[in-house]
Formats: structure tokens, C-alpha cells, sequence
């Protein structure tokens, strides 16, 4: 099976995370999907193929050298974001991209156009799995398992390239920053690891953003209308005002490179109780410590307006910059870059604007940089990914292999 038609298949499991559920995975169709490629592995005549109950799904292909060379692996996750809906994926794929509109659904007016994503006329030829504007496609990060696993398979049929011992891992809930909570680095046992989960060809990543999460709570006061005067506080009026006091240009809108944001991701309420849910980010440690005292001291602001203790906040750090970990072992960054000349792909070095199990994993002893995976607008309806970006992360995987033994 192809990488094309192994990824065709996997969009068809409904495997979004739900940060809600309190269990792992955090949603059962995750471990469906981790149960299928298990069986797939089994067939391709792996090795160590565990499943846990928690839905890590770990295995080997032994080496087939006797020189001594490193443990490397490659780690992927199985859920998608739950942004948008993974339910009932009906992709497509455009042959020969023309760069013109793409009609994803005819009858809601659904296209998705150069004109909004002008990085569609950097793939003009190319050939496009695209949705049918209903769900999210889930090249994140399911592509990234089509490339690992054909990668594998290829290194497997063409026993010519010499190879360590490569171990992949699979894991849940990385759109929900739970997916390296209950990956155990040791029974992996690699010397370090790539997670092949970004975007455009030729992206290397080893630095990423510093990320929290923040729960504001309103408490307010409802009196009749009619006789509200000097009692009601309404809740909602106190969370607009907290909104306010916040850097209006710092948001994922007005910002790119290594500019933070504060992301306003959530808000729900009545006179009597709202909810601001946030997430904070900034590449600088720094600046990040620095975002959540801003949040806190709005709180404080808005109480002593009130003269009430009318806001609290709830925050919890989420990842860190993995760069602190990853500049004393700069030969996996340069072993990556070589892979990605020797394919044919030229490295774009840049920081992620956002998260990734990789971070997780180096502070815990697992150096882990990011690989492209291919994908484009990820979570959303308008997810996009050349055939030929997936082929390509497929051969950077196997030059990996490669290079390590030489």
C-alpha cells in the first residue's frame, strides 16, 4: 500500500481528542484506530509491538547492520484537533492542481481559493487531497503515521540500506497538550526521536512556542433591572471589560515569527457567572512568565473596580521551548537537514507557532524535533496535502535511517 492510499484510509477513523473527558485516550476512537495499526504493524512483520491501555502504541524495526549505531525513532499522533469535526471524512483528491478555485461543497458555497491561501499556487501541478468542506481533512497527523509507516515498510522490502534500530511510536491526545503526559521515554528507548507533525515541505523545528492555559470566572449579581442600581453586577460586562484591558494586537491574528499571543478561545456566561477560557503563548521564556502576570494582575484590576472579588483565574503552564534542550545535541537537527538535501527537499529552519509532542518529550529526556508532514489549514475545512509533500516526508524518514548508519 501506498502512502497516498494508507492516509485515504486512516481519515476515515473519528479519532478527535476531547480535553474534557478526563480519561486516555481521551476518546474511544482513538484506541480503534491505535488497535487497526497494530494489526497493520503485526502484518509488516514488526517487532516489540505494544499497545497500552492508554492507547501508546509502540514497535521496532530491528537493525540490520552490526556497526554501532544510534536508536532512532519517529512518533506521530493518532487523534485530531477537536477544532472542528474528524467524523465521516469524505477527502478528495485533485490531480494536477491548476491554481484556480477549489469547489469543496458545491451546495454551501464551500471553495477554497488562492485568493484566501495563496500558498495553494506553490503546489500548482502538484496533486491535492483535499475535504468536502464538511470536517477537518486530519493530515494532522495522520499523514504523519502514513509516512512513518511506509517508511518502515520500504526500509523493510529493501534491505540494501543499512540501518539501526528504529523504533516509531504512535500516541493519543496531542491536540488536547496531553499527548507526552504518559509516553514512557524508557520502555521507547531511543537516543532521540523525530515527531514527523508539521506543515509545509522542508519545515525543521526545534523551537516552539512556551504555552499556557487560563480559565477566567466572572462572578456577578443579578437584581431586577428595575431596581438594579448600586447592586447588579453583571458578569458578562466584567469579562468584556477584562478583554479590553488585554494587548489588542497581540492575538493569532496580529502576530507571526516569534510574536506571542493571548488567544481568546472560549466565552460563556450570563449576568450571574462567564467564563473567558484563554491560551497564552510566547517563544520567550521571559516574555511568557511575563503574559500570564498581565492576566493576573487584570484580575486584580478589575476586583479593585468592582471593590469585589468578582474575577479569579485559573492558570495552568502547558509546554516549554524545547530549544534549551535540543542546542546540546545540534547533530539531530544537522542529521535532519543533510536527510532533507540528500531527498531533494531544501530545510526551512523555523520556530513552531505552536505545540508539539516533541517539546513534552525533550524536557523528559527524549531530544524530539519537528519534521513536516506536508499538511496545510490544518484544523479546519479548508485542509489541505499534496500528494507529493507526504511522498517526500517518506523519504526524508528513510535518508534518516540511512545517514545514522553510515
Amino acid at each position: 500500500m501506498n502512502v497516498t492510499d494508507r492516509f485515504l484510509n486512516y481519515v476515515t477513523f473519528d479519532t478527535q481528542s476531547d480535553e474534557n473527558s478526563g480519561v486516555t485516550p481521551s476518546t474511544p476512537g482513538q484506541m480503534t484506530f491505535a488497535r487497526y495499526l497494530k494489526t497493520e504493524l503485526e502484518t509488516l512483520g514488526l517487532e516489540e509491538i505494544t499497545l497500552d491501555e492508554n492507547g501508546y502504541l509502540f514497535a521496532t524495526l530491528p537493525a540490520n547492520t552490526d556497526k554501532e549505531v544510534p536508536v532512532i525513532g519517529f512518533i506521530a499522533h493518532l487523534d485530531t484537533s477537536p477544532d472542528m469535526s474528524g467524523k465521516e471524512v469524505s477527502p478528495r483528491l485533485v490531480k494536477a492542481y491548476d491554481g484556480k478555485d477549489i469547489v469543496l461543497c458545491r451546495e454551501e458555497n464551500i471553495v477554497l481559493s488562492p485568493d484566501q491561501f495563496p500558498e495553494l499556487l506553490d503546489h500548482q501541478g502538484e496533486d491535492l487531497i483535499v475535504t468536502d468542506g464538511k470536517t477537518l481533512l486530519g493530515a494532522d497527523d495522520k499523514a504523519g503515521i502514513a509516512e512513518i509507516i511506509s517508511a518502515i515498510e520500504y526500509l523493510k522490502e529493501h534491505p540494501e540500506i543499512k540501518h539501526g534500530k528504529i523504533r516509531i511510536g504512535f500516541n493519543p491526545d496531542e491536540e488536547i497538550g496531553v499527548g507526552a503526559h504518559k509516553f514512557d521515554v524508557e520502555t521507547f528507548g531511543c537516543d532521540w526521536a523525530y515527531t514527523m507533525d508539521g506543515g509545509e515541505l522542508g519545515e525543521l523545528e526545534f523551537e516552539n512556542f512556551n504555552a499556557a492555559h487560563a480559565k477566567i470566572t466572572f462572578k456577578g449579581r443579578n437584581v431586577h433591572p428595575g431596581y438594579a442600581k448600586n447592586k447588579m453586577i453583571n458578569s458578562m460586562l466584567a469579562a468584556n471589560r477584562l478583554i479590553r484591558m488585554l494587548p489588542e494586537k497581540e492575538t493569532p491574528g496580529e502576530t507571526e515569527g516569534y510574536e506571542g499571543f493571548f488567544y481568546l478561545i472560549g466565552m460563556e456566561g450570563n449576568v450571574e457567572q462567564t467564563t473567558l477560557t484563554y491560551i497564552i503563548r510566547d517563544h520567550d521564556r521571559e516574555k511568557f512568565e511575563n503574559r500570564k502576570k498581565i492576566i493576573e494582575e487584570a484580575v486584580e484590576k478589575i476586583n479593585y473596580e468592582y471593590d469585589s472579588p468578582v474575577a479569579s483565574a485559573e492558570i495552568r503552564d502547558q509546554y516549554y521551548n524545547m530549544r534549551e534542550k535540543i542546542e546540546p545535541v545540534m547533530h539531530v537537527i544537522e542529521l535532519a537537514f543533510r536527510a532533507m538535501e540528500e531527498a531533494g527537499v531544501k530545510p526551512r529552519v523555523k520556530p513552531i507557532r505552536g505545540g508539539t509532542d516533541g517539546a513534552q518529550l525533550s524536557f523528559k529526556g527524549l531530544p524530539c524535533p519537528n519534521i513536516f508532514a506536508g499538511g496545510l489549514n490544518f484544523h479546519g475545512r479548508y485542509e489541505f496535502i499534496p500528494v507529493q509533500n507526504m511522498e517526500k516526508a517518506m523519504q526524508v524518514i528513510i535518508k534518516i535511517a540511512e545517514l545514522s548508519a553510515r
